[in-house]
């Protein structure tokens, strides 16, 4: 997150991938309100998650996709694919996301896939271990995402030309 990107000269497609209702005891009784976890993405290998709550679903998603815009960040992605094979975690939650040829699709649950599609990333197997809960799901492929890096910057690091890796 080095370069921030500039969230008004994107085409962004934004998508909720969990709305809860949540409640906090009070004096007079309980409060009520929701939260929600949304993605957005210009399908192009720029992505971002934010969340949102508020007293009506609505207003929690508006806040969800101006906080996601926030937090845009590009991604390596290679021919509708990823690079490589990854391994992705965030507390409980470890994303596996693997290459694939073209014309298997997102093979994905719920969240990874929410976050795969946003991204632009057409062919790619997926494996969420350990928790279910979206938030680290989300987070954990996040994570998987940020991780790829691609043949030119391998050569950068270990101060070699491309063709030889």
């Amino acid at each position: 997150m080095s370069t921030r990107i500039d969230p008004n000269a994107l085409q962004l497609k934004d998508q909720v991938i969990a709305i809860n209702r949540v409640t906090k005891v009070v004096k007079g009784g309980k409060n009520l309100s929701f939260s929600a976890l949304v993605v957005v993405g210009d399908g192009a290998g720029i992505v971002g998650y934010g969340s949102g709550k508020a007293r009506e679903v609505p207003m929690a998603i508006r806040k969800g996709i101006e906080s996601a815009k926030k937090r845009l960040t590009k991604v390596n992605v290679t021919q509708g694919s990823i690079p490589h094979a990854v391994l992705g975690h965030y507390g409980a939650g470890r994303v596996l996301l693997k290459p694939a040829p073209p014309g298997t699709g997102v093979i994905a649950g719920g969240a990874v896939r929410a976050v795969v599609e946003a991204a632009g990333i057409q062919n790619v197997l997926t494996k969420s271990l350990g928790t279910t809960n979206p938030h680290n799901v989300v987070k954990a492929t996040m994570d998987a995402l940020l991780r790829l890096r691609d043949a030119q910057e391998v050569a950068i690091t270990r101060g070699k030309a491309a063709e030889e890796i």
